[in-house]
């Protein structure tokens, strides 16, 4: 399910549709609440079933409903053409696959060769290559929208990071960061309206009219 995780982050670099990033985004988080209710389930873990539930309610319906009005609101569909050609962002995205593993692996002890650590191990690298595949994102697209997905792409890896290696935070702290993530998609979305209502567009690179 972490590959599957880290194949739709790919896809969401080779995409152009705005809608079409939200439904992988919707997929993407859906695996990742399945993954949690999985190490729930072999670990005993009760309380990451409620992260697992959590996950499904905010990112999986609340988030992506959000955005969908947002997205018939102001009437948009396509993403402008990005810095980065769509094949090259597709091989730079690889690129940062690999380096992702290359990193994970100075985490890894080959004397550890149990189950949970190999898993725990491929589990890392993926959640490091959605930090940095998202990041690229974020830094490539020119719409406010495509970047705001981004950034709850890369929060996704950090969240794989913690529920794969740590079984979970504290519940409380997950609570947390569950609203902390409701709050900043509202928010965002506020800004992404006013960003179109002021420029008639969300391109943020017409932001820079505004210096002197």
């Amino acid at each position: 399910m972490a590959a599957l995780v880290l194949v739709l982050q790919i896809a969401m670099v080779a995409q152009r549709r705005i809608v079409a990033h939200i439904r992988i985004f919707t997929a993407q988080s859906f695996l990742l609440a399945a993954i949690a209710a999985t190490i729930a389930w072999f670990n005993h873990a009760p309380h990451i079933y409620i992260v697992a539930a959590l996950t499904l309610l905010v990112k999986v319906i609340l988030v992506p409903i959000l955005f969908k009005r947002l997205v018939e609101r102001i009437r948009i569909s396509d993403e402008i053409e990005p810095i980065v050609n769509v094949p090259l962002s597709v091989v730079i995205s690889g690129g940062l696959t690999l380096l992702g593993y290359v990193v994970a692996e100075s985490f890894y002890r080959p004397d550890e060769t149990n189950a949970p650590v190999s898993l725990g191990h491929n589990a890392l690298a993926v959640a490091i290559s959605l930090f940095l595949i998202g990041f690229f994102t974020m830094i490539n697209r020119r719409k406010a929208l495509s970047q705001v997905l981004a950034l709850l792409s890369l929060e996704n890896g950090l969240f794989l990071a913690a529920i794969s290696l740590t079984y979970g935070m504290p519940l409380i702290v997950e609570l947390g960061v569950f609203f902390d993530v409701l709050v900043a998609a509202m928010v965002l979305s506020i800004l992404v309206y006013r960003i179109r209502e002021t420029f008639e567009s969300m391109d943020v690179s017409l932001l820079r009219k505004l210096r002197g």
